[in-house]
């Protein structure tokens, strides 16, 4: 039976079908609730553009964000397996089985990671991406628990899609690419403004989300105006009040060992 916070989870993730909503915001809460709900370290999130090629757009952690950017640069883990497949994927112990994928397993094990499960993001017969969750300790996800991570993929694959764009083809994929687009935009804001405040990728993008959340405004349009130098980039460079990195994330991540993170292309 699920308790009271997976079920406010479900609740707060369809509550997300209306027009325009911001789908990189979208499927980092979906990411943090992953962790918060299911007895996780870590979770990603990948999306497949118009040609079919997965890019991340999401992820709890910035250690997870450079694992799964190096899983596609080496075109070897569970996420492109779940994806091609459409189906869930799952490693209970990395160490044990290093021939599956040799490259992504021995990056998993420096990033502190010892089982991986990927979800298919899935509605009938199209997948869109996939969902990696992992573990710190070699262990599976017991079956109810596995039951509850596909039932988030399927729910937030049908807010990605939208009932009007079931129809619409081509306005999915659009949609799709201009979210993957976006993406791009706040990874270069996110690395401008992580080098003139001093701070953290992760803390550079929490002050973004929430200044956005905050002045009712989306993720790109705010990431656009920190690259063009315009008001926000004042107050985003100062320190943010305990009370608004909460509300951008629920869980934020230990500034410790990412000061040396590569910066994105601007």
């Amino acid at each position: 039976m699920l308790d009271r916070h997976t079920v406010q989870t479900f609740v707060e993730l369809a509550d997300t079908l209306v027009v325009g909503f911001d789908v990189i915001d979208f499927l980092q809460t979906l990411a943090e609730r992953c962790v918060d709900l299911l007895e996780v370290d870590a979770a990603g999130i990948l999306l497949a553009d118009q040609r079919g090629t997965l890019t991340l757009v999401a992820a709890s952690t910035e250690r997870v964000r450079l694992l799964e950017l190096f899983q596609l640069q080496n075109e070897e883990g569970p996420c492109l397996d779940c994806f091609h497949g459409g189906q869930m994927v799952t490693c209970t112990d990395l160490a044990a089985m290093p021939q599956r994928w040799p490259r992504f397993s021995q990056a998993a094990h420096q990033a502190g990671f010892a089982a991986v499960h990927a979800f298919p993001l899935r509605l009938r017969d199209q997948t869109l991406g996939a969902m990696n969750l992992f573990r710190q300790a070699p262990e599976g996800l017991s079956e109810e628990t596995a039951a509850v991570a596909q039932a988030l993929a399927d729910v937030s694959t049908i807010g990605i899609t939208h009932e009007r764009t079931l129809r619409q083809h081509q306005l999915v994929t659009e949609q799709l690419q201009y979210a993957l687009n976006n993406r791009t935009i706040i990874e270069q804001a996110k690395g401008m403004l992580a080098e003139r405040a001093h701070i953290t990728l992760n803390e550079a993008f929490n002050r973004m989300r929430a200044y956005a959340r905050n002045h009712n405004q989306q993720l790109s349009a705010i990431a656009l105006q920190v690259i063009d130098q315009e008001a926000a980039m004042v107050a985003l460079l100062q320190p943010q009040p305990t009370s608004a990195r909460r509300k951008a994330t629920a869980r934020p991540e230990s500034a410790a060992g990412y000061e040396g993170s590569p910066k994105p292309t601007q």
